[in-house]
């Protein structure tokens, strides 16, 4: 096969190795708790939980109404009862005519009002906490969420990195099946051996082409979940290649699961879900109110339009002016006895609702203790496997090197000579991925540990 061939080969089939753009393990670490969408939502969340919070704030302000009002109508009255519904009625005062008539005037109502919950036992105190708490809780989620995207892109990152390899060996099996069909078609033609010998060889050679472009597809699937996980447009990316010519190195330590970002985020959950309880307990208290009113009020009737319905002018300047002016203030103790009895079930049934979070504690505790376990052990299994796959690997490449000479001398058959390479490749695939899983097996400890940093302490310096 001639090198212009080759050449074409490699540029069609290697692009995540000469085209794809540098990319670090820090910098997909730093990317990825910086770009991904779920991760920007939540942070929008935190900042709106901070709007709540100040308007929770407010309330520990007196209120304060302002209304003016100018109106114009008749004041015809009489005596009887009546009942609102919804609020809806008129406030037209006088005492009862004997006879309807049309006569109207302007009239007008001015009104400050305040009024200021000067002490509610504890109510607004405690849902000022639930609301801080809740802060909290969205931030630990926000960290979870961070970390374990962490966890799914370094994942990817060495799923990417080991099918850039497994493309890097189906190259360098082509190019070996290129030599064996060389010297197969050589020796066919000089009819040292069997044209059929040639025949297979070439047909070897197509499969390990064939084995180069499947391999090539894996390295397209994992380069575009690693930019889906970076929220950037599809590209190819060039990764450090430090990881698969080196093993991690890992130090015996041993890591509080009290800091996992899992365990901090039900903590706050359950610290807010307490907050509710005490909240819920004020609620069967009292409050106490201050309040004061100032009004002024206007009218064109006159003081004595009940004994002369002349004594009244439709001038506006009349109606619109204060006449009278009034003022009442004092303080407002209200307790709501049924409230005692009803709110003590939502106090009791929010407890149960914390010591059921109690029980997710414990049970995401026991869950993590035994995910560390298990990649530690996958961790040391991992090292192992690399140490084997390593002599494999060696006796395989002096396996191929001996059938390729006795090949060569017309000492061996074909079949033997492209088992031989067979069994290269597969002892090579074995070596790149029992590396990989070396380093996927750190990416395990990481994640139970909840400590992204396990991971880049690995690396040997």
């Amino acid at each position: 096969m001639n090198s212009k061939y080759n050449a074409l080969i490699i540029l069609l089939g290697c692009p995540a190795i000469f085209f794809g753009q540098h990319t670090s393990l820090e910098d997909v670490l730093t990317r990825a708790g910086k770009n991904y969408q779920s991760i920007q939502k939540k942070e929008v969340y935190i900042k709106a939980s901070h709007e709540r919070l100040n308007l929770q704030k407010t309330y520990y302000l007196p209120e304060v109404t302002l209304m003016a009002q100018q109106s114009f109508g008749t004041i015809n009255a009489q005596n009887g009862p009546m009942y609102s519904q919804g609020g809806l009625g008129v406030a037209s005062t006088s005492m009862p005519l004997a006879d309807q008539n049309w006569n109207a005037a302007f009239g007008s109502l001015y009104l400050a009002n305040i009024n200021w919950n000067v002490y509610s036992f504890g109510r607004l105190k405690t849902k000022e906490q639930i609301e801080t708490s809740d802060i909290e809780v969205q931030k630990s989620d926000l960290n979870q969420e961070i970390f374990q995207h962490q966890i799914k892109a370094a994942g990817a990152y060495f799923n990417l990195l080991v099918s850039q390899r497994l493309e890097n060996v189906q190259f360098e099996n082509h190019k070996r099946s290129e030599v064996i069909y060389t010297i197969a078609k050589a020796r066919a033609e000089s009819g040292l051996i069997p044209e059929v010998d040639a025949s297979l060889a070439k047909a070897e050679m197509s499969n390990a082409q064939t084995a180069i472009i499947n391999a090539n597809d894996h390295v397209l699937e994992y380069n575009k979940k690693l930019a889906d996980l970076l929220a950037e447009n599809f590209t190819s990316y060039q990764l450090d290649h430090y990881f698969s010519e080196n093993t991690p190195l890992m130090m015996a330590e041993t890591s509080s699961l009290e800091k996992h970002p899992s365990i901090l985020f039900i903590n706050q959950k359950i610290n807010k879900s307490k907050f509710q309880e005490a909240h819920l307990a004020t609620t069967r208290l009292p409050s106490l109110s201050l309040f004061g009113v100032f009004q002024g009020r206007g009218s064109g009737f006159g003081w004595n339009y009940v004994q002369d319905n002349s004594a009244y002018t439709s001038s506006y300047l009349k109606g619109a002016g204060v006449d009278r002016m009034n003022y009442i203030f004092g303080f407002n103790l209200s307790w709501n006895l049924t409230d005692f009895y009803r709110n003590s079930s939502k106090v009791n049934e929010q407890k149960l609702m914390t010591k059921a979070l109690d029980y997710d504690h414990q049970l995401l505790h026991q869950e993590l203790t035994n995910q560390q376990s298990l990649a530690e052990s996958k961790f040391k299994n991992a090292l192992s496997k690399v140490t084997e796959a390593k002599v494999q690997m060696e006796a395989a490449t002096d396996a191929f090197h001996q059938q390729k000479a006795l090949y060569e001398n017309g000492l061996t058959t074909i079949v033997d000579f492209t088992q031989a390479l067979y069994l290269l490749n597969r002892a090579e695939i074995n070596y790149e991925i029992a590396k990989n899983n070396s380093w996927q097996a750190v990416v395990l400890i990481a994640a139970s540990t909840g400590d992204i940093s396990t991971i880049t302490r690995a690396i040997i310096h």
